[in-house]
C-alpha cells in the first residue's frame, strides 16, 4: 500500500485513542469513521462547517456545550447509536474536541481528536478543506428521532 492510500499513524494521547490532522479526518472518514462537530449551533451558523460531500457522508453535529456555556448533559447518550464506529471529534480549535473524545472513550468509544479544530492554524479551513454552510438546525443522531440541540 502506498503511503497516500494508507490511513495515517495518529499521534499518541491521554485518555482517548489520538489527534489526527484534518487531512487525516477525511481519509478516515471515507473509510466509515464518523466525524462529530462538537461546536455549537451558533459557530456552525455563522463560521462554517466541514463539507464530507466527496466522501458521501456529513458531519454529526452534536454540541459538546450548548451556547449559554452549559453542558450538553445528554452528549454521550446521543452517541450510543454510533458504538462500534470510530469517531473523530471536531471544534473551533481544539479544546472541546479533546474532552469530547476523553469523554467518549471512557464510555467505550474508540475516539479520536481532530488537530487544530475547524478555525486554528492547522486546522480545517486552513488546511484547504472543503467547508460549506450550516442552517444552525441539529442533524438527528443516528438511531434515533433526536437532535442535538434538545429539539
Amino acid at each position: 500500500m502506498s503511503q497516500h492510500s494508507a490511513i495515517p499513524a495518529h499521534q499518541p494521547a491521554e485518555g482517548y485513542a489520538g489527534n489526527i490532522t484534518p487531512r487525516d479526518a477525511v481519509e478516515r472518514v471515507s473509510k466509515g469513521a464518523v466525524l462529530v462537530d462538537v461546536r455549537t449551533v451558533e459557530e456552525w451558523r455563522s463560521v462554517g462547517v466541514p463539507d464530507l460531500t466527496d466522501a458521501g457522508t456529513a458531519p454529526l453535529f452534536l454540541e459538546w456545550n450548548r451556547s449559554d456555556g452549559t453542558r450538553n448533559t445528554s452528549f454521550l447518550n446521543q452517541l450510543n447509536a454510533l458504538k462500534g464506529r470510530e469517531l473523530l471529534f471536531l471544534c473551533r480549535s481544539g479544546v472541546r474536541s479533546v474532552a469530547a473524545a476523553q469523554s467518549a472513550a471512557a464510555a467505550g468509544h474508540t475516539a479520536y481528536n481532530v488537530l487544530h479544530g475547524f478555525e486554528a492554524d492547522g486546522g480545517w479551513r486552513a488546511s484547504g478543506l472543503a467547508t460549506t454552510t450550516h442552517s444552525g438546525q441539529a442533524a438527528p443522531v443516528p438511531g434515533t428521532d433526536r437532535t442535538d440541540a434538545g429539539e
